[in-house]
């Protein structure tokens, strides 16, 4: 298991060069590759991937979903410029994956799943691999967790046709919110939001992605609760 981590983070480092053009940097935040590493990515896909599960891909997770390449989970993570005091919050908990990495580098992760066996099954998975600075909710993403906010950052793992207002509201100023945008199946582009002192943002395209769709069409009968 050991030379798949090592092959998936040198793999990481290969991408970072590829698009360093895009990405505006020469390598990823050492805390971000260090977090990777220790997350066992293998826990997080069905037991048939399992020999693919370090591999740069995605894969399939059910329901529709997928776990994200290893490159973009890491990018992602990179642009939100975490810090240990820092809260955070993730749309589309998932598999838990990119939860896990995330834990790893913020004080808070509070995480949304609108498919409630997927978070289901995700909270029993983190709770299991002792991940406890987490918190979990069945929910429409799009709505945010209002609650806990502001938020140091805000990743969304799914591609929404626009930026949600609601996640540009519940952000910090000096926050940062990374969210693909675009329409399923057609181009989409990862995009940094970064909202300043006076509560005005910036955004910037990093590069084309290919996500499953953010999806909000069950979100009005959905019951959003809490999983304790």
């Amino acid at each position: 298991m050991k030379k798949a981590v090592k092959r998936m983070l040198d793999t990481i480092e290969d991408e970072v060069h590829y698009t360093r053009s895009l990405i505006g940097k020469d390598a990823l935040d050492p805390r971000v590759m260090t977090a990777m590493g220790k997350v066992p990515r293998e826990q997080f896909v069905p037991p048939n991937l399992r020999p693919l599960a370090y591999d740069n891909g995605p894969l399939p997770i059910g329901h529709g979903q997928t776990i994200s390449q290893p490159y973009i989970v890491a990018l992602m993570t990179d642009l939100l410029q975490l810090q240990p005091e820092h809260a955070v919050l993730e749309v589309g908990t998932g598999s838990g994956y990119q939860t896990a990495v995330l834990a790893q580098l913020a004080r808070k992760v509070y995480t949304i799943e609108l498919v409630s066996e997927l978070g289901e099954d995700s909270a029993e998975r983190l709770r299991a691999l002792d991940y406890t600075n987490i918190e979990y909710r069945i929910g429409n993403g799009y709505a945010g967790w209002p609650e806990h906010a502001p938020y140091d950052g805000i990743i969304v793992t799914a591609a929404a046709a626009h930026i949600p207002p609601a996640l540009v509201e519940q952000l910090r100023p000096g926050g940062r919110l990374v969210i693909p945008v675009g329409l399923p199946y057609m181009h989409q582009e990862l995009m940094l939001v970064e909202k300043d002192a006076g509560g005005g943002t910036h955004t910037r395209d990093i590069l084309g992605v290919a996500f499953v769709p953010l999806r909000q069409e069950q979100d009005r009968r959905a019951d959003t609760s809490t999983l304790h």
